[in-house]
């Protein structure tokens, strides 16, 4: 509901169909007609429940990987080889009312637990400002270049970063603004690889602080994110989704359709 817009955009521009208007009406008549459904998302976070019908499939996470003629920059790569693992603080496409206050907390935070970090400005929820060295600024980075390299990711618990942390097999620190992202933050905290979340309203320096000493410091949650992230490594989303699709839809049928 929240991206109708956009879905309705891509309907008339890409599709040349007719928008959406009545969206309720619409899922309703999916379930009728019995429509499978794919989940992207891991069994190891959300496992599949005993109730749900064949039709309705988790696959697995369905990763983009970096490009492969892309390079990471040689000032990143000379700061991250300079000390100890950074911690990572970026919230991606998300920008909140003040990124000067968040830039704050976090640079406070940082400064408390002695760490070196990374900040991401992403959207512009880090705003620009003056660094110390113990700081590296950058605008986007890919997350399963950089994500492993970090001691902890700080972010907003988006599904696709989350996926992304869980994949690196780092602890998560989340800061969840809206939509879905207190559920990953939930998700993440319950399998023991990120401290409880903090919601973004109720951040400051002294949780962020205590958040990152938990994350980076605590045996147990650092070998169970490294565990969680050797499973879904191991699996392949996209080849489950496309197994999945041919169940439904096999590919004798769709030939046979086409002549």
């Amino acid at each position: 509901m929240v991206f109708r817009k956009g879905v309705n955009q891509f309907r008339e521009k890409t599709l040349q169909l007719t928008p959406l208007s009545n969206w309720q009406r619409l899922y309703g008549r999916l379930q009728k007609v019995n429509v499978p459904y794919l989940y992207g998302f891991s069994p190891v976070v959300v496992p599949k429940p005993s109730t749900w019908s064949e039709r309705l499939h988790i696959t697995g996470y369905w990763f983009l990987e970096h490009p492969a003629n892309w390079t990471p920059p040689q000032d990143l790569q000379e700061f991250i080889a300079a000390g100890s693992p950074p911690v990572y603080i970026g919230f991606g496409s998300m920008t909140g009312r003040d990124p000067q206050q968040m830039t704050e907390i976090a640079l406070t935070a940082l400064k408390k637990t002695k760490q070196r970090g990374i900040l991401v400005t992403g959207s512009g929820g880090i705003a620009a400002t003056d660094l110390p060295e113990t700081v590296f600024k950058i605008e986007s980075v890919p997350h399963d270049w950089l994500f492993p390299r970090m001691a902890a990711i700080v972010h907003h618990g988006g599904a696709g970063t989350s996926a992304a942390a869980l994949r690196a097999g780092v602890p998560s620190i989340i800061i969840p603004f809206f939509g879905d992202q207190p559920f990953w933050g939930h998700c993440l905290w319950q399998l023991g690889v990120s401290p409880e979340p903090i919601p973004k309203p109720a951040l400051t320096v002294d949780k962020l602080a205590q958040a990152i000493t938990t994350a980076v410091n605590h045996t147990q949650m650092r070998q169970k994110a490294q565990f969680i992230g050797e499973q879904i490594r191991l699996e392949n989303g996209v080849n489950q989704a496309v197994a999945a699709f041919h169940q439904h839809f096999p590919q004798q049928q769709a030939f046979l359709q086409m002549i």
